[in-house]
Formats: C-alpha cells, structure tokens, sequence
C-alpha cells in the first residue's frame, strides 16, 4: 500500500466520520420540534418527489434561471458516476478502474460528464454576475446580508474548482494516455479533454504530467470532502433535504388552514352545533407557537430545506408593497433559532433549565429548556402581521416549503395566549365576539331570522 492510499483512506474516514456528527447535530434540531402524524396518498408524495424534487419542476415557472440550474444539478449528479471511481482508485491504488472493462461505454459516460460540466461552467459564471454585478433584487433583501450572501457565493467558488480539478486531471491524463499507455488506460475521443488536454499541457514533460494529474485528482475529491463538511452549515443542505421535504409535505389544498380542535369546538358549542358537556378542564392551554419546540418538526425541516432563493419572497404581496415581512427570512430565522436552541441543550448547561423544573440531577432537555428568548425575538410583530394568508409564498417554493403555517402559528399565540395583536383588529374581535360578525352591528348576527319566524 502506497503513502498515497494510506492518506487517502485515513482522510476519507476522517471525513466522513465528522460529516456523521454534523449531519446528525442538523438531525436533532429538526426533532426538537413537535410530532406530526404524516397521512396520505403515499404514490402521490412519490410522484411529487419525482417531479418537484428529482425533476425540478416548479423551476420552470422561471425558465432561463431554471435551466442554467439544471446545467448545474445534472453535473452534480453525473459527476458522482466519476466520484466512485475516483473513490475505488484512491482505495486501491488503481487509475481509471472502469476504462478499460466499460470500453465506449466508459468514453460515453465521462464525455457526457464534460459536456454538463462546461454548462455547468457556464452557469455558474451567470450566477455569479447575477448576484454580485447585475444584483438581482431578491438576492439583495437585507435577510442576505453577511453570511447568507458569502454562503451563496462560497458554492459558487467550489463549483468552479471542482470543474477545474476534473479538466485538469482528465485534460493531463489524456496526453499521458500517449507518452505511458500501459499505467494510463485509453479513455477514447472525450469531447473536451481531446482538445483541451494537449492544448494546455501538450509541451510538458511526462513528470509533470503527472503532476498535473494528479494535481486534478486530488483538487477533485478535496472540494468533495470540503462540500460534504460544508454543508450542514449551508442552505445547500437542499441538495438533500429536498427529497424528504416534498415527500412529507401536505397533500391538501395550499389555502385550507389547519383548525385548533379547543376554539373549533367551543365555537360549535356556542353555536348549538355540538351539546355543550360543561368539562372545561383548569388548566388554560396555550395555543400557536412561542418556540422552536412549538413547531412541527416537519416546519423545522423546512427551515433546513429552505434554499434562500427568495422566490417566495419576490412574490409576497405584502413585500412587494414595502412591508417588512419576507417569507424567506421567516424561514431563516427558524433554522437559526433551531441552531441556538441545539447548541444550548447540547452543551448540558443546567443554567437553561426552566426555573420551574429545576430539579436536583436534571438533565436539560427540550422539554424544560428555557432561555429568556423566543421565535417572537427573530420575528417581529410588524412581519407575523403584514401577511394576508394569500399562500403566494408557498405557491413560488421550488421545493413545496409553507412559510405561511409558522407564520400563522406565532400569530395564534400572540393573539389567544398573550391576548395581544394589532390594536386596530381588537374591533374586529369584539364584534366576532358580541355579534358573531366582523362588523360592528347593533343587533346579533342572525336576528333578522326572527322576523321571518313571526
């Protein structure tokens, strides 16, 4: 076994074993949500993993953006074919392991790979001019300032060395297929490194060749493992997370709100629709979410999800108008909270116990974790209140995200547990409540009835 190898093996076990912690660090926030029981067709959610994640379907409502995504998503995915024969040659000391047993098959897969890879070039150079020099208004909302901005260039810049590492080891290796073909296996007529090769290192000697080579080979699989450990920490957690998100996601129809059983019912009641049974139990119940832990876990996965692109926000109307509220932000601070909430509870610190459950030898958990912050600290009033509900965010979400449902639930508990909200819909819900109407009226709702009676 080679120097090379031994490098190589322990690297990748290196690797992968803290992109394990990680991963599994983003895991354990997401279950710090509430449970939520996931029914429905499940053919249906397979079809809407096919055709919303796999097959990127409501990128197209932006067509040219959308395509130049796909340049770069459909690279990503053909490059793995090459990734695992990188990873069988770095493990076993071999070079290009399938050349010679795929023949014109193996010329096929890796010329396709260069052509998405040049697309992929392409594309990511008008990614780039688009958010930093043509400053396209949704990638410039305040919520990207500072990291969220680095973030989006940094895959940008990776992108960029992954294709130089593929070019430069496939264009040297080309040449070397000439000078040494008994260690450098024919990989045919490949459609760029043909050309490319011997014209950027057709007047090297053989030692550099291989340096050249080599050089690539390890550019390659480095940017790899920088990507795998980067990305619990970015929004190109999607890449991943996309598939389960649309899968769970639900089936109904966008616009229908999801009911709170307590007020569902004691509006029946109050309506003779239901018998009153008088069992109203002590203990008040808090309705909405205040925290993380009030949450789903299916919203905190969203949050994950979330590939801050900003097409919810770019089709908010309440943004658009000049409110504060921007859906994506909304997302963002969600993930945020859940990473601060993570970190706290795993860093056992007996100081965010809730004074009310301290207990001799207690262990901080979700369940007695307590702060002094909240969600009501990463979002404001004047955002929770400038949304109409019109789901237009959630209709724009490549990738099925409802930022409406958080959004709603903050507002449930400001409203009913803190008896808060805006002073002028407190009108609004005293003639709900007197009158059964949203308008101030001097007599009930239904009393015209009884007119018709007599």
């Amino acid at each position: 076994m080679t120097i090379a190898q031994i490098i190589f093996i322990l690297l990748t076990i290196a690797v992968f074993t803290v992109a394990f912690r990680q991963f599994k660090r983003v895991v354990d926030n997401i279950k710090l949500g509430k449970s939520e029981d996931i029914a429905g067709d499940s053919v249906q959610r397979w079809q809407n993993v096919a055709l919303v994640a796999f097959g990127q379907k409501k990128m197209f409502k932006r067509f040219i953006p959308a395509i130049l995504h796909f340049f770069i998503y459909a690279a990503f995915l053909m490059t793995q074919v090459e990734l695992i024969e990188i990873f069988i040659d770095g493990f076993f000391g071999v070079h290009r392991f399938f050349a010679d047993k795929l023949g014109v098959l193996y010329t096929m897969i890796i010329g396709f790979i260069e052509i998405l890879s040049v697309l992929a070039f392409v594309s990511t150079l008008v990614f780039l001019w688009r958010r930093n020099i043509l400053k396209v208004p949704r990638f410039i909302k305040p919520e990207m300032n500072g990291w969220p901005k680095l973030d989006g260039n940094l895959i940008l810049y990776g992108e960029i060395l992954l294709l130089i590492g593929i070019f430069s080891m496939n264009g040297a290796d080309v040449v070397l297929q000439k000078l040494d073909p008994a260690h450098y296996p024919d990989t045919g007529t490949l459609p760029v490194s043909s050309w490319l090769g011997p014209a950027l290192f057709g007047g090297l000697g053989e030692g550099a060749l291989h340096m050249v080579e080599r050089f690539g080979w390890w550019l390659h699989i480095l940017v790899v493992f920088g990507f795998i450990l980067y990305l619990p920490y970015s929004k190109h957690l999607h890449i991943f997370f996309a598939f389960p998100n649309v899968y769970f996601s639900k089936l109904k129809s966008r616009g229908e709100m999801e009911n709170m059983p307590e007020i569902m019912n004691e509006v029946k009641s109050m309506m003779g629709l239901i018998e009153d049974t008088g069992d109203m139990s002590d203990d008040i119940p808090e309705f909405g979410s205040r925290d993380i832990r009030d949450l789903s876990w299916k919203t905190i996965l969203e949050a994950y999800t979330c590939t801050e692109c900003g097409r919810c926000t770019s089709e908010c109307p309440a943004n658009i108008t000049g409110k504060k509220l921007s859906p994506r932000k909304i997302m963002m601070d969600i993930r945020d909270r859940a990473e601060e909430v993570g970190t706290k509870i795993r860093s056992g610190n007996p100081e965010y116990i809730a004074e009310d459950k301290k207990e001799a030898g207690a262990t901080l958990t979700i369940d007695n974790f307590d702060d002094g912050k909240s969600l009501f600290d990463y979002i404001t009033n004047e955002e929770l209140y400038a949304c109409t509900t019109c789901n237009a965010c959630v209709e724009a979400c490549p990738v099925m995200i409802s930022p409406v449902e958080p959004i709603l639930e903050m507002r449930r508990y400001d409203i009913l547990t803190n008896s808060q909200g805006p002073s002028d819909w407190l009108p609004m819900f005293n003639s709900m409540e007197n009158g059964g109407a949203v308008w101030q009226l001097p007599d009930e709702r239904g009393a015209w009835t009884k007119e018709i009676e007599a």
